[in-house]
């Protein structure tokens, strides 16, 4: 159709190779390409769309904001691209595809979709680990790890697919009645989990007292620890588990401010086999709600 213009995906993919990579040197090491057919690549996209989507600031090269723009639609439009080349290329998919989840927040959704996965794709080794989320991040820039959800310290974070938001709420036995002048007893993972601090943040913030009775890396030990009435701690409401409640602000436990969750990935690095868990995770994200969003500028 005349007037219509096109954004070759071979020029997408360069462009995110060299933004997620850091250099045209290393995005043509990924892609089997020169560095100057690299740059010839982003100059011919920047004439596409008609600006400039990288600038230099000392040794590293950022997207300016236009960058930033057409990155979140490169992303998208390669996923769904390499998508239905993979559907056709499925016995392309083998090998190892090491996914990282944090110790302090349970996918129950994204556990079946794993589930799923592992069945269809027999010839896939999946390797789960559990961390929290700083270190997960860590894992992912150092390629220790192919994908990871991990909570989100900022609203705008490399590698990033899709973003949405859970409320923590504060979770207790059911015959627990907090007294209105101890300590709240508290368990929590340890240092560095993001729930523990939003704990310890708002009760700070009504000046209520606390001590740390229960510290666990695990999901299951903290929601065992809390049924059986020795702590109370914060939760979302997918990992609530009979024998336990909400407790309230009446009840002196103030609101926890919510938590930002990403799915991250660097798609140069990924595999088909990666490509198509990213389009699994991503559907089954996409069916749960309105909070889960594609990242946008």
């Amino acid at each position: 159709m005349a007037g219509i213009t096109n954004l070759p995906t071979d020029l997408l993919r360069s462009f995110i190779a060299v933004v997620e990579l850091g250099g045209h040197s290393r995005a043509g090491a990924a892609l089997g390409r020169s560095q100057p057919a690299i740059s010839l690549q982003i100059r011919r996209l920047e004439e596409l769309v008609r600006a400039p989507l990288l600038t230099q600031e000392g040794r590293n090269i950022l997207p300016t904001p236009a960058g930033e723009a057409l990155l979140s639609y490169a992303r998208e439009m390669l996923r769904i691209n390499d998508e239905a080349v993979s559907y056709f290329h499925r016995s392309d998919k083998t090998g190892v595809l090491r996914i990282g989840l944090p110790t302090d927040y349970a996918v129950a959704f994204l556990q079946g979709t794993l589930t799923r996965y592992i069945r269809d794709h027999a010839e896939v080794e999946l390797e789960v680990h559990c961390d929290l989320s700083r270190e997960l991040h860590q894992h992912l820039r150092s390629d220790d790890l192919d994908i990871i959800v991990a909570v989100m310290p900022t609203a705008r974070m490399p590698y990033l697919s899709r973003m949405w938001t859970e409320q923590p709420i504060w979770a207790a036995a059911e015959d627990f009645h907090p007294a209105a002048h101890a300590p709240v007893p508290l368990g929590a993972h340890p240092e560095g989990c993001d729930y523990r601090a939003r704990m310890i943040q708002a009760l700070d913030a009504v000046e209520r007292r606390w001590r740390i009775v229960y510290t666990g890396p695990g999901i299951s030990g903290l929601q065992n620890a809390v049924r059986n009435g020795l702590c109370v701690t914060a939760l979302t409401r997918a990992t609530m588990l009979p024998g336990m409640r909400i407790l309230t602000e009446a009840e002196g436990f103030p609101a926890l401010e919510p938590l930002r969750v990403g799915l991250f990935y660097k798609h140069p690095r990924l595999s088909a086999a990666g490509l198509q868990l990213v389009s699994d995770l991503v559907a089954d994200l996409d069916s749960v709600g309105s909070g889960i969003h594609a990242v946008s500028v």
